[in-house]
């Protein structure tokens, strides 16, 4: 494991609509109008797009990137001190909208945050099971030499 990507998920129907714009984008640009197609697919690409971050353990670089169609963007930058690991246990919220109508789905996920310069940190990696997110954090210590903070109970512990 040499790099670990982080990516937000987005939701069904975001995924939905950013690739029929993006083909109907295509189709116009293609057997119409230049202008409008480009404008369609670009529209489409932009909402495909997700955020996150992306962490190289040979050079101990990393980047927040863009990501479109598993295409990364992004500009590396070397790690800070990074003195350690969070795991902790939280709620996700994802709205959708629809023209008439907003659902928000809530759901429980475990996120490791490295922290650095006392209170700085940077979200790496997000998941829902709990021993893939402290087999990332074991990672994470072994890589930077740093200490794990257990924070999915109640009562934090470190390891």
């Amino acid at each position: 494991m040499n790099n670990i990507i982080y990516l937000k998920e987005s939701p069904f129907i975001k995924k939905f609509f950013g690739f029929a714009l993006t083909l109907a984008g295509l189709a116009i640009f293609i057997f119409s109008n230049f202008v409008f197609g480009s404008v369609f697919a670009f529209i489409g690409l932009n909402i495909l797009s997700t955020e996150g971050a992306e962490i190289n353990f040979i050079d101990k670089k990393y980047r927040t990137i863009k990501s479109v169609l598993g295409i990364h963007f992004g500009t590396w930058k070397p790690c800070p001190e990074f003195e350690y690991v969070s795991v902790f246990r939280t709620k996700e919220n994802q709205t959708i909208r629809v023209i008439t109508a907003e659902a928000t789905l809530q759901s429980d996920v475990i996120v490791l945050n490295l922290f650095y310069n006392t209170n700085k940190h940077i979200t790496f990696y997000k998941t829902d099971n709990v021993a893939d997110a402290f087999k990332v954090a074991d990672h994470f210590k072994l890589v930077f030499d740093i200490a794990i903070l257990d924070a999915t109970r109640e009562e934090s512990k470190w390891l």
